[in-house]
């Protein structure tokens, strides 16, 4: 089974070459399009947020690597974990969005969540055979992205098409504008709250440029354990599809020697604001992620129209922080009107600005 939300275009080329038994696009405006497109096939076709969630639950299905972006992840993977599939976990926003939530289905389901995120495949390897060790801290690496260097008034004329050039990774557009304003990074805090049982304090991040560091963990002993390898998708994806088992792979192979030098930078928090309100979010806990999530997604669809400015986003997520109801004890009926909410708010608060 192949799916997807949007990207139709790509949807039908991997189902050309892999040829599943059904495919799903969860924009029905894109049904059309996808169904002429393989009308020549023996291929099953639907479309529509009911239809993404029932496909997960069939019965052929082994594991479902919940990979879309955004919040249209969460409702598919809870549909997922109920019908027991293991889940190979790349959408991090269904943890930062409903991280409580989503454990105790997982738990009261048995179902796994094997992390697929560079940043917690790393340090998922990093705790084989560690059971019972218990663990200090989690320290997630950081590219710092393509503007790791820029003053706060650079940061604040940058375009979208700078943004769009990441130095290291080739991802989607709002991943990478994530990426350019360390979001991405905070959503990663985030869950690795709830893949590791982390209190806030104990998961740290640190700037590494060259990306070949994935993630790290300390032990109470002191000893540090890190993940290393070429910065390719491929090999977490593979290590959740085969966990426990590691089998071999033609990716690239990491050379020490054409590793000059591995650097360190302590992440900065008032250039990048938004690393700072996703710390905030976990701390207060409750609904307030959801809150954060559901804003950004407004403001990097508003920077990719030219609407906001970079820096600007982090200010319209602070207010709507402010200004969205708070729920200590969210239901999913909860989080879905809170994603609401947070949407028109953080739209007013653009729509007012001069």
């Amino acid at each position: 089974m192949l799916t997807a939300n949007n990207r139709v275009d790509e949807l039908i080329a991997q189902a050309r070459k892999f040829q599943p038994e059904a495919v799903v696009i969860a924009n029905e405006s894109k049904y059309p399009r996808l169904k002429e497109a393989l009308a020549d096939l023996p291929i099953k076709v639907y479309a529509g947020e009911e239809a993404l969630c029932q496909i997960v639950q069939e019965q052929p299905v082994d594991m479902v690597l919940t990979a879309m972006v955004g919040y249209a992840g969460l409702r598919p993977t809870i549909h997922a974990i109920r019908a027991r599939k293991p889940i190979a976990l790349a959408n991090k926003e269904t943890l930062v969005v409903a991280g409580e939530l989503i454990n105790d289905l997982a738990r009261v389901n048995g179902t796994p969540i094997l992390p697929v995120d560079s940043e917690h495949s790393a340090v998922f390897q990093c705790l084989a055979g560690e059971v019972g060790n218990p663990i200090e801290k989690v320290i997630l690496t950081a590219s710092g992205g393509p503007f790791r260097t820029y003053t706060r008034e650079q940061l604040a004329t940058v375009t979208k098409e700078q943004a769009l050039r990441h130095p290291t990774w080739a991802m989607g557009a709002k991943i990478t504008i994530d990426s350019a304003s360390m979001m991405n990074k905070g959503f990663e805090v985030i869950e690795a709250r709830w893949l590791f049982g982390m209190r806030p304090e104990q998961i740290e991040v640190v700037v590494h440029p060259q990306s070949v560091i994935h993630s790290m963990v300390q032990f109470e002993d002191g000893a540090v354990k890190a993940q290393l390898g070429m910065p390719d998708m491929r090999l977490p994806i593979q290590y959740a599809f085969s966990y426990p088992e590691r089998i071999r792979a033609s990716f690239p192979r990491l050379d020490f020697t054409a590793c000059a030098s591995l650097t360190f930078e302590q992440p900065d928090t008032h250039r990048f604001r938004n690393l700072a309100l996703a710390y905030d979010a976990l701390h207060q806990g409750g609904n307030m992620p959801c809150i954060v999530n559901a804003a950004n997604e407004v403001c990097v669809r508003a920077f990719l129209e030219d609407r906001v400015s970079f820096l600007g986003m982090s200010d319209i997520i602070a207010e709507a922080m402010q200004r969205v109801p708070f729920i200590a004890k969210p239901t999913y009926e909860d989080y879905v009107q809170t994603d609401a909410e947070a949407r028109r708010m953080a739209e007013e608060i653009l729509t007012s600005r001069p």
